[in-house]
Formats: structure tokens, sequence, C-alpha cells
């Protein structure tokens, strides 16, 4: 299967210099002016961003959710009106809102827009976060109701009435109108209730960039779990493999280390232990799994190669970034999808210019070996 290329719209504020925009020190209340950055995600900007990575070639953009930034839904379903072919991957957390809401919203989506949303669920790896939004679940008892969630949804774009009494969740004659094309669903996470979930209900499962050695191990057990599964897996159909990553990509990798430590050069030490602090208290097993990848130190930060973890240290969920030369950049996305990853979300800082460096210099080598999906013209 081709390489599938998505982007990033930073729903909490964009600059050239900020790494903590959007991430674990934000979760725990800073999100300085209105959102701390040094351009404001407003409506203007953010259609310069998904305008530039539609005009690209890019298929869509992952939007976030939490406290800290704006809202995926909102947000994106104003940009429809904006672009003309882009996808919008919707993260959203199930159980805040009751199921059948949800895909009464999805159809509506996917009626003005075209069939341009794809769903990403955020099971939440923080009780602390989960408690602003009301929600006073667990981290194993959320994946119990997302996985009851899905099983609703699914069941409510047939189309026929749903009647669905679970331990979280529960509808009676449940019904929507459903729209022509199902939103696919995009479910990451490292603890073994996720991968159970991702196995069972999504159509996409999402790795954050760890070395490929660990990446491979993940996508082994995701396989494993689909193939105990056997005929329950058959309604949500063939799982795909995904991955979050960011990208430092220069003509040369001179200049795209360089870069990479102008960014590092401008983190200081109490931001990178206040951080740090907020990562160690999240019970994502895929945080963890991040954080170990560099330690809470500044040096040896390239844990594979062209792989680094410098964006960890201040900013929580996806921590890693390729950096190098287009070629090397290319070389490492490559090297993933032999794996089996064929969907690449990717961001870099500050978006509308790092979109433009990876399309411009990345795609088109991916393209020449015959790698990439059909692109838009």
């Amino acid at each position: 299967m081709a390489i599938t290329l998505h982007w990033f719209l930073p729903t909490n504020g964009d600059s050239r210099t900020d790494l903590s925009l959007g991430n674990a020190v934000g979760a725990a209340g800073s999100r300085a002016d209105a959102f701390g950055a040094d351009r404001a995600p407003d409506l203007d900007y953010l259609s310069l961003v998904a305008g530039a990575a539609e005009k690209l070639g890019f298929t869509g953009a992952l939007t976030p959710t939490s406290s800290w930034c704006e809202d995926a839904w909102v947000f994106t379903a104003a940009l429809t009106q904006r672009t003309e072919r882009f996808k919008y991957l919707v993260a959203f957390r199930p159980g805040l809102q009751a199921p059948t809401l949800v895909a009464q919203a999805a159809a509506t989506y996917q009626r003005i827009s075209r069939n341009r949303l794809l769903l990403n669920v955020v099971t939440g790896g923080d009780d602390v976060e989960q408690r602003r939004f009301g929600d006073y679940l667990g981290k194993a008892e959320r994946y119990e109701r997302a996985a009851e969630f899905l099983t609703i949804l699914r069941q409510l774009w047939s189309g026929e009435p749903v009647t669905f009494t679970g331990k979280h969740l529960s509808v009676e004659n449940a019904t929507i109108i459903p729209a022509e094309t199902w939103p696919e669903i995009y479910l990451g996470g490292s603890s073994a209730e996720a991968l159970e979930v991702a196995a069972e209900h999504a159509d996409v499962y999402l790795t954050w960039g760890e070395p490929p050695a660990q990446v491979a191990e993940k996508l082994d057990a995701v396989r494993h779990q689909v193939k105990n599964l056997g005929r329950a897996r058959l309604a949500a159909g063939e799982l795909r493999f995904g991955i979050r990553l960011h990208v430092i990509s220069r003509p040369t990798e001179e200049e795209a280390w360089a870069q990479a430590d102008k960014l590092l050069a401008g983190l200081d030490p109490e931001s990178i232990s206040r951080a740090q602090q907020v990562q160690r208290n999240s019970q994502s097993e895929g945080q963890r799994r991040m954080s170990a990848l560099h330690g809470g130190r500044t040096d040896n930060l390239e844990v594979s190669p062209n792989l680094w973890a410098g964006i960890g240290l201040v900013r929580g969920g996806a921590g890693t970034a390729l950096v190098g030369s287009h070629e090397q950049v290319a070389d490492r996305i490559a090297e993933y999808h032999e794996l089996g990853i064929d969907e690449f979300i990717l961001s870099g800082y500050p978006h509308l210019e790092e979109a433009y460096s990876v399309g411009e210099g990345v795609t088109p080598i991916l393209a020449e070996r015959g790698l990439l999906a059909e692109r838009h013209s």
C-alpha cells in the first residue's frame, strides 16, 4: 500500500521557537496570553496552513483535543468551507458526548464537507485533564467505554435502530441519518488496553515516533490482537497503521541539525523540569515510552538515525522529530513504511513554513521512488 501524508493544525497557536505550545506544560494550565503563541490560532492563519498543506499534496491534517486548544469539530467544520479536498482528522474524547450525538454530528459533517471527516479517538491519559471535562473514570474504564462507544457508533452508521446496554454506555432504539461515507477511526496508544481496543474497532492504529525496532514490536502486538479476534474484526475491515512525527527537513543535514539545536537552545532548564514533572504524572504508557527516549537529558537526543527526542523535553505526546536532509527524511519514512506503516501524520514549527519544507523537499523524493499515494492536483 502506498504512503499517505497528513499534516497538523496547531489549534493552540504556532511559533518558530516555542516547542511547549500544546504540551504537557500547557495541559497543566499555562497557555500564555490567550494561547501563548507568536501566531494565534485564528481562522485566517489556520486557513493558510490547511490551504498550503492541501496545495502541497497532503491528504489531510490532524487537529488535537484538549482544554488548551480550540474545539476541533467547530474549527475544522469552518475550514472545510475554505478548502476543497483536504480532510480533517478530528481528535475527540469518547464518552464526553453521547455516541448518538457524535454519530449525528459526524454524519452532518460528512454531508457539509463532502465526506472529508476522519476521527481520532483519544481516551485520555491524564485523570487531571479528564476531570476538567467532568470525566471521573479511570484509565482502564475509559478504554472499556471507548470500546462500547465505537461499537454503538459503527452500528448506528448502518441506519438501523440500535439498542445497546453496556457497563458505561447504553442506548435504546437510537437512530441517525448516516452519510454516504464512513469517517474512518484512528486510535493510538501503547498500553495493552489501547492495543486491544484498536485491534477490534479502529481503521487505523496510530503510534508515536519511537525507533523502528520498537515500532515494529508494537505493530506485531497489534497484528497478534487482530489475529486473535478472527471474525470479530470483520466489521471494521482491514486494519492499517500510521505514525505521528515532527519533522525538521532541510536541503542539507547540517542545516537541519542546526535548526534542531536552535530550537533546543530556546528551552530554559526550568521549563524542561516543569514539563518533565507533568509528563511523569501522566498515566499514558505512550507518554512513558516517549519520556524514556530522552530521560530528561539534553544530550544524546538522537535516539535512532535521524530520530531526535528533543521536542519531547517540553512537549507532551508525540515528542520525536525526523531531522536531516530531505533525502535522509525520505529514507526514514521509507524505513517506517517497510514495517507496515502507510499513514504519516507530520508537523513542524512553524507549521506553515515547515509544510512547504516537507512538501517541496521530501514529498517529491517519495514520489520519485513510487512510494506515494496519488497526490491532489
